[in-house]
This record gives C-alpha cells, sequence and structure tokens, in this order.
C-alpha cells in the first residue's frame, strides 16, 4: 500500500516507518524535524520504497502536493507533545495538534484515505487506585495538550461520522525505546537510564508514587500498524499498553541500585499529573488480536544497551 507517515522521522515515527517498509509497502514521511531528526531515518535512506519531505503539517500547499500520490492510509504522528511547552505556549499546540489535524482530515476526505490519529493516555482523568483505564475512561484536559488532543480525537470522529472517512484514534499509554529523547520530557526511562550511565542523580518529580504503564516502542508501532492496516477498528478509539503499572520510585530504583543517587524534586506541572495510569488494552485485543510482546525489565535491557552503544560506551 501506499501509506504517508507524518512525524515519521519522531521516535514512535521510527520504528512505525521501519515496520511498513518490513512489510513491502511504500512509505512516504513528512516531518518538519522540530521533535524528529534525519538521523532516525538514516537507516531506511537507502530504500526504494521510502520518499522523505520535510514539511510542516500547517502548510496546506505541501500536505495538498502530498496527496496528490492518493495514499491508501495516512498515520498522523506529528504534533507538539511536550506538556509544559503547551502550558507555557498554548497557541503552538493548538495550531500543531489541532490546526495541522484539521488540514490532514481535509486531504485525506478529498482522496479517502484512511486516518490514523495518534492521541495519548494523558487525555484520560484521574482514575482510581486499583482500577485500569479502558475507552470509555472519563477524559479531562488537565493541558493544552490534552485539549488539544481531544479536539483532535472529536474532529477526526466528526469526519468519520459526516463524511464516512475511515479513522481510528489511538490511545497508546507511556512508550519508550531506543531513539527515544532522554531530555526535557522525553520518556522517563530513557532520562533516567541516561542519568545512570552517567553516574548523575535521577530525579522524580514530586512524591514518586504516581504510576505509569509503560511499553515497549516496537509493541507499541506493531499497535499502530495493525490498526492501521485493520477495516474492523474503523470509527473506534483503541488503547495499548502493558498491562501493567508501576511507581515511579520502584521504576527508579530498577534502574538506579545506588539509592543515594535518586531524589525526589518539585513538580513541574502538579496541575496535570496523573497519579494512577495502568491500561485496560481488552477491546484492542479483541477487535485486532493485538498484544505486548516485551516485558519491563526486557525492554529496559534494549533500551539500556541501545543507549549505551549510542553514547560510545
Amino acid at each position: 500500500m501506499k501509506i504517508l507517515v507524518t512525524g515519521g522521522a519522531g521516535f514512535i515515527g521510527r520504528w512505525v516507518v521501519k515496520r511498513l517498509l518490513e512489510d513491502n509497502n511504500r512509505v512516504w514521511v513528512m516531518d518538519d524535524l522540530s521533535n524528529g531528526s534525519e538521523e532516525n531515518l538514516k537507516e531506511f535512506r537507502n530504500d526504494p520504497n521510502l520518499d522523505v519531505t520535510i514539511g510542516d503539517v500547517k502548510d496546506v500547499g505541501v500536505l495538498s502536493k502530498l496527496f496528490n500520490n492518493n495514499f491508501d492510509i495516512c498515520i498522523h504522528l506529528a504534533a507538539s507533545i511536550i506538556v509544559q511547552e503547551s502550558i507555557d505556549n498554548p497557541r503552538k499546540t493548538f495550531e500543531n495538534d489541532v490546526i495541522g489535524t484539521f488540514n490532514i482530515l481535509e486531504e485525506a476526505k478529498k482522496h479517502n484515505t484512511k486516518f490514523v490519529f495518534m492521541s495519548t493516555c494523558m487525555v484520560y482523568d484521574k482514575a482510581s487506585m486499583g482500577g485500569a483505564i479502558s475507552e470509555t475512561h472519563p477524559t479531562k484536559a488537565a493541558s493544552p495538550y490534552a485539549g488539544a488532543k481531544l479536539a483532535g480525537e472529536n474532529m477526526t470522529q466528526s469526519y468519520y461520522y459526516a463524511y464516512g472517512l475511515p479513522t481510528v484514534i489511538l490511545r497508546p499509554f507511556n512508550t519508550y525505546g531506543p531513539y527515544q529523547k532522554s531530555t526535557g520530557e522525553g520518556g522517563v526511562i530513557s532520562i533516567f537510564i541516561q542519568k545512570e550511565l552517567k553516574c548523575d542523580f535521577l530525579n522524580i518529580y514530586g512524591d514518586g508514587t504516581q504510576t505509569r504503564d509503560l511499553m515497549y516502542v516496537e509493541d507499541c508501532a506493531d499497535f499502530v500498524v495493525q490498526a492501521a492496516y485493520s477495516d474492523e477498528v474503523n470509527g473506534e478509539i483503541l488503547n495499548a499498553g502493558l498491562g501493567e503499572d508501576i511507581a515511579i520510585n520502584e521504576l527508579a530504583g530498577i534502574i538506579c541500585q545506588v539509592k543515594g543517587k535518586i531524589r525526589n524534586v518539585k513538580h513541574i506541572h502538579p496541575q496535570s499529573e496523573i497519579l494512577r495510569l495502568l491500561c485496560d488494552y481488552s477491546k484492542t485485543k479483541k477487535l485486532l488480536g493485538w498484544k505486548p510482546k516485551t516485558s519491563l525489565i526486557e525492554g529496559i535491557n534494549k533500551t539500556r544497551n541501545w543507549m549505551k552503544k549510542s553514547v560510545g560506551k
């Protein structure tokens, strides 16, 4: 098939592109490189089935030209994804994540291209202790980032119902693995591993009792691609995660054995913190037959080994 991946030079995008090429698809990547990097795609740059365009989802001219390729599927990963940045600069997040999504939906409608929208588990409201989060769990726009993603979800659903456009909305839980940034608000695992490798302090925001459901990136890419291929999930919202959560304090202890190197610090945005994230992916398992293959310990080890090599250790 002919498939466009916006944000394909990003962390998750890189793994989605890898999987699509392995499946012998013709793949186009569009990325403005604000979060992604051409280095992420270096492994595939000589593949004749890959075409890369440096462009912005807010540029309707570039989008219109790209969509003349008559894609079968558009996997829309491009977004401003940093929660604190959305709080500091909500306009940027709105323009990238809402207007950008609208622009692509308009092109998808013209060409009847299936539209796969990458949302986030950050749209969910707080969960009770012991409770897993399903797709019917209440949502809450606790940050402009979550608000923009919910707006994107609503626009995506409206094109399914109003125009019959095949769409699917994906809510992956916290994803980690090789090629993830280990600065700023990159994944907690990559940040902790980088600190541990450099013998620096691991900083835990707040009291560290907040939990996360952490999914290895290749499992996430498999989820995205399976949802893109399947007509059974058109019009649906789907969760994906490991199905197990872990407190950040415990996670830090697994990654760093030196207790004196772990410390709790003031939270940077406590108002948008979700205290418990545990994924119920039973709907996705039922509709796609998908389930994660990589345990947390296995995934941490794979990520640590990659990071050791990437820093020349």
